[in-house]
């Protein structure tokens, strides 16, 4: 892969030459500028991290954790880009190492923009229910597998590139650049058993309405194509660094969450610390007497540690990366990885499985699934102008946004986004809301 292209600043669904961002702004901090002020950025304060519907302030929310990794992968790109340059001296023309590091805490901060409500919970959800319902009739396998497989990534790229700021051709319009970055999958749902090998083709990226987009930007900005018969890319090298940040964050703060919330001891998160530090700066952290502020600073030591190590790893495999021929998180292969996974493991046994977590999360199930019954069912009568249930499903479907095109124009896979668009979209309060409204729980 070559940097010219991989650093494009053209914009998806936008036609002519792009208007240059005035000094000192560039276009990838344009496109953080208009990540940061989406609707779409901002629901993020309501939907869960760890703790669903928490009512401490502490606990980080996908919002804060956006922030937080938007944060680590800002880090990484300006150190990556040294990296870049020493390979590459000729990448010194292209770029400083504030674009890359801008390039890469954009991607970070939008990298959880498709999540649905109750977190990966609500991501189970909606697979469930769809894959309870009786298969629609005029939807293709890959269509269909899009919502059977329903993915907060692919979901993501198409809030980012049709959802925000629509009819606009490509959304937002953010740089093929960031959206490189952005994409950790870049796959369709259905590819061949192969092209699902390596950590790139572990989930898919984009659904079949945003399979041209992304195809103009694998062109655009010259991803290697994987060896088969369908839609599957090796990874953009940013991506590597932004799939990093995320790794080293919540891994660290889901635990720093666990401990505030009474889940874990300060004894069991100081052992997790403990590889990650010289003795000096354990030393030094013993001195802080309030045990809360002693956390947070072996944290603060820890991360700076882990995201040196990831810049070392992107060294080390550099031609990999440039080539398609590494396909593996650079977390796994960092010096103390087996202590990087002992954060996950201790948050598995202690925090994610904590009651308050599961029984939120079970809420989160019926939640869901209550709802995408409610709206499908009246899309459905609406769209095929059915006589039973018409005046319930007028009612419902008038809280919903109101749809570009008419229902009954919309194809059956349409249809389906539409809901998913609907419900994946809310906070985790406004689900719980609605859905206790709808079923006559409660009043306005």
């Amino acid at each position: 892969m070559d940097w010219k292209k991989l650093l494009s600043t053209k914009r998806i669904g936008r036609t002519g030459a792009p208007d240059d961002a005035p000094p000192p702004r560039t276009e990838f901090t344009r496109d953080y500028d208009r990540i940061i002020f989406s609707s779409a950025f901002r629901r993020l304060q309501d939907k869960t991290q760890v703790f669903p519907l928490a009512k401490s302030d502490y606990v980080r929310t996908r919002l804060t954790h956006s922030l937080e990794v938007a944060s680590v992968g800002r880090s990484l790109g300006m150190l990556a880009a040294d990296v870049i340059e020493r390979k590459q001296p000729e990448f010194k023309e292209l770029a400083l190492p504030h674009d890359i590091g801008t390039i890469v805490a954009t991607a970070c901060l939008a990298h959880d923009i498709g999540n649905p409500p109750f977190g990966h919970a609500g991501e189970s959800a909606i697979q469930e229910w769809f894959t309870s319902r009786k298969p629609a009739e005029g939807v293709s396998d890959s269509e269909r597998l899009d919502v059977l497989k329903f993915e907060g990534n692919a979901q993501g790229f198409r809030t980012l590139c049709s959802l925000q700021q629509a009819p606009q051709p490509g959304g937002l319009q953010l740089t093929y650049a960031v959206l490189g970055a952005f994409t950790k999958y870049p796959r369709a749902s259905v590819v061949d058993e192969e092209q699902r090998k390596g950590i790139s083709g572990k989930k898919f990226g984009f659904m079949q309405s945003e399979a041209k987009l992304f195809e103009t930007l694998a062109d655009e900005v010259g991803l290697v194509r994987k060896p088969g018969t369908a839609a599957a890319w090796h990874r953009h090298p940013l991506a590597f660094l932004v799939e990093a940040a995320d790794d080293i964050c919540y891994h660290v703060m889901d635990v720093e969450d666990g401990y505030k919330a009474g889940c874990l001891s300060f004894e069991e998160i100081e052992a997790l610390h403990r590889p990650w530090l010289t003795s000096t700066q354990r030393d030094r952290g013993l001195t802080i007497a309030e045990v809360g502020r002693r956390a947070e600073y072996f944290r603060a030591v820890s991360v700076n540690a882990m995201v040196r190590a990831i810049v070392q790893a992107f060294d080390d495999h550099y031609d990999g990366l440039m080539n398609g021929t590494f396909d593996e998180e650079l977390a796994s292969n960092i010096p103390l990885s087996k202590e990087l996974k002992a954060f996950k493991e201790l948050a598995k046994r202690k925090v994610y499985s904590d009651r308050r977590v599961v029984e939120i999360e079970a809420c989160g199930f019926e939640v869901i699934a209550g709802l995408l019954t409610s709206f499908v069912d009246a899309i459905e009568i609406k769209a095929n102008d059915a006589r039973a249930g018409a005046n319930k499903a007028r009612t419902l479907l008038g809280l919903m946004p109101k749809p570009l095109v008419e229902l009954n124009e919309m194809n059956p896979y349409e249809r389906m986004l539409f809901a998913t668009d609907f419900v994946s979209g809310m906070t985790d309060s406004f689900a719980v809301d609605l859905y206790q409204r709808i079923r006559g729980i409660s009043l306005p």
